[in-house]
């Protein structure tokens, strides 16, 4: 165990010795939480494995599971990406700094820790003052998985931060909640279309809207080597069991899981209508709005677990509009779908 140091620094004005403070740690091997516009992600240098190997580590992270690289300015992707395909180079001009991830050839010197030994790297840029400033601060881009432990909802608050990792990692920077609530979209660039691998805050239709027609991200096997996070494990779970409940009839559907779970189990259903109503079970209606939900739903999954909820059920979401993809893909993936 050692002590995780907590600094509290505005997003507003970055402090410069608190920065610094953090950037020693990670340019001597240490591993740093620290909020971006998604979810806070745990830092360390991208050039130092043994350090990487402390992510996994920490996190109980599957090592065939791959890392972003988050880095401050184009400059350093020279050296990360073998090339920068004239589509990738249109998005990033686009929406960097920004929630948009995007996989390309690695270079050889880029450790096999961050990309699970494949031939890719996975690249973002940020769009927090906090996360940009202690990236330049450290001199090197960062490895920067969610700061939380494998498998469990992402971080949106540092105290998500401390109640997983607190006693694991060096340092955490408590710069607020992060607006977003969810991991950025991730474009994969490495093979002959461009293919979106988890979709995100920038959408399907965004993209298309700058480089044409992308292939969206198909059902995967247990077997296969995943090129981004979020493909291949569970992840987003809370302790408590969780049902996803899809379909017209669901209120029926939901009604007959409380009825058969009994009244002896604690039961929480998550909602999306304010017109729904439940008995025999606690009701948190998420959010009537796409970025309200996606900004709401991982602090939900943890403060019910902290209540010590047996049993999360959630009622189906409904289509409205391109962040949709977004929160369907982490609801089922909470509630236990792998692909």
């Amino acid at each position: 165990m050692v002590m995780t140091v907590i600094l509290k620094i505005k997003k507003t004005a970055p402090d410069e010795d608190k920065i610094a403070r953090a950037a020693r740690v990670i340019k001597e091997g240490g591993l740093v939480a620290f909020p971006t516009e998604t979810v806070y992600g745990l830092g360390a240098d991208a050039f130092n494995p043994a350090a990487i190997e402390k992510i996994f580590i920490a996190k109980g992270r599957p090592r065939d599971n791959p890392l972003i690289v988050h880095i401050a300015d184009r400059s350093m992707l020279a050296n990360l990406a073998r090339s920068f395909p004239r589509r990738a180079r249109a998005l990033s001009e686009k929406f960097w700094p920004g929630p948009l991830t995007l996989v390309l050839k690695k270079k050889a010197h880029v450790p096999a820790e961050v990309s699970a030994g494949l031939s890719t790297v996975a690249i973002r840029m940020p769009a927090n003052p906090i996360a940009l400033s202690l990236i330049r601060a450290a001199g090197t881009p960062l490895v920067a998985p969610s700061a939380n432990l494998s498998g469990r909802p992402s971080p949106t608050r540092a105290r998500h931060v401390r109640e997983d990792l607190g006693g694991l990692i060096d340092l955490i920077i408590d710069g607020g909640s992060t607006p977003i609530g969810m991991e950025s979209t991730v474009v994969d660039f490495t093979g002959r279309y461009p293919k979106i691998l988890r979709p995100g805050a920038v959408t399907a239709a965004q993209i298309e809207a700058i480089i044409g027609p992308v292939i969206p991200a198909g059902e995967r096997e247990d077997t296969f080597q995943p090129k981004s996070p979020g493909m291949k494990y569970r992840h987003y779970a809370p302790r408590a069991r969780m049902i996803l409940v899809e379909g017209e009839d669901f209120r029926e559907k939901i009604c007959t899981l409380i009825t058969e779970a009994g009244r002896e189990r604690k039961i929480a259903v998550i909602g999306f209508h304010q017109d729904s109503r439940y008995d025999n079970c606690l009701f948190v209606h998420a959010g009537a709005r796409s970025r309200t939900v996606a900004r709401r739903l991982f602090g939900i999954l943890r403060e019910l677990d902290s209540q010590g909820v047996e049993l999360i059920i959630s009622e189906p979401y409904p289509a409205r509009d391109g962040l949709d993809l977004m929160i369907l893909d982490r609801l089922r993936k909470a509630a236990g779908a792998e692909g």
